[in-house]
């Protein structure tokens, strides 16, 4: 099978490709101009990366020019497609923030086919009743409100064509709860409500497909500093999950079914389609 744009500078994503549930056409996301949050570290450079070498012009949103400046330069440097850097901190998002966003979109590219919200503030793990109030309104802005806005501000960039996709980052601790993950655990929750609730605002029109996409243990920094004892080594990197991430964004294409929208997803234990 043809080899996607820049495999041969990914070898960690070739390596995770051998193993992967869905093997996707190295064209599968040609054309689509995909918004990725927290794309300078972690799952988000990942996912940058990845629909880039796919065929995605990607728009990287994150709050360290730097980091996505080296993403950028490799998206720039190993594949055909057309990236955009907005420099972005999600826990002061105002109103000039969001209109360059949604500018620097339209003018672009006019149209926007996915939105990835996978950036994420981890915040302290101690009891509720100790739990700093700054410290839970940062994650919460940065969890929940940031998405919101986004979401909002971007939707008729993604309700313009005829099949789009938005993905909320899950995580387990929002779907059961568990002891001293406080507010992150909250917002979680929170971000399994505001995509069943979108899903279903959107479903009738069916332009756009919400999911929530829960990606396990993963080896990122946040990762790490939530388990600080942890081997790296013991959990998968995430290569392995971007089998999911590119089976959803890209689109119902030919004998491609999707699942349904407002479908909880696990990619750690998903099948394949």
């Amino acid at each position: 099978m043809k080899q996607p744009k820049g495999a041969k500078a990914y070898p960690e994503l070739t390596a995770a490709a051998a193993h992967w549930r869905y093997t996707p056409p190295a064209d599968a996301l040609t054309g689509r101009n995909l918004v990725v949050t927290g794309a300078g570290d972690g799952i988000g450079a990942v996912a940058a990366k990845t629909f880039a070498s796919f065929g995605a012009n990607v728009i990287l949103v994150g709050r360290t020019r730097e980091k996505l400046e080296a993403v950028f330069d490799w998206i720039e440097a190993n594949t055909d497609t057309q990236a955009v850097i907005v420099p972005c901190d999600l826990e002061h998002l105002g109103e000039d923030a969001l209109t360059a966003l949604h500018d620097a979109v339209s003018d672009t590219y006019g149209q926007l086919h996915g939105l990835l919200h996978n950036a994420s503030r981890l915040g302290p793990r101690v009891p509720l009743a100790h739990y700093a109030t700054d410290e839970w309104m940062r994650v919460m802005q940065t969890n929940v409100n940031a998405p919101f806005l986004l979401t909002k501000t971007l939707f008729d960039l993604l309700d313009k064509p005829s099949h789009s996709c938005i993905i909320n980052t899950a995580s387990g601790v929002g779907r059961q709860a568990r002891a001293y993950w406080g507010a992150y655990a909250v917002s979680k929750f929170a971000t399994e409500g505001f995509s069943a609730l979108l899903a279903d605002e959107t479903e009738h029109a069916g332009r756009i497909k919400v999911y929530s996409v829960n990606p396990g243990g993963t080896r990122t920094r946040m990762r790490n500093a939530a388990y600080p004892n942890e081997d790296p080594a013991t959990v998968p990197a995430a290569e392995a999950h971007m089998d999911l991430y590119l089976y959803l964004m890209q689109g119902p294409t030919g004998d491609i079914t999707l699942p349904p929208t407002g479908s909880q997803l696990e990619a750690r234990n998903w099948q394949g389609p």
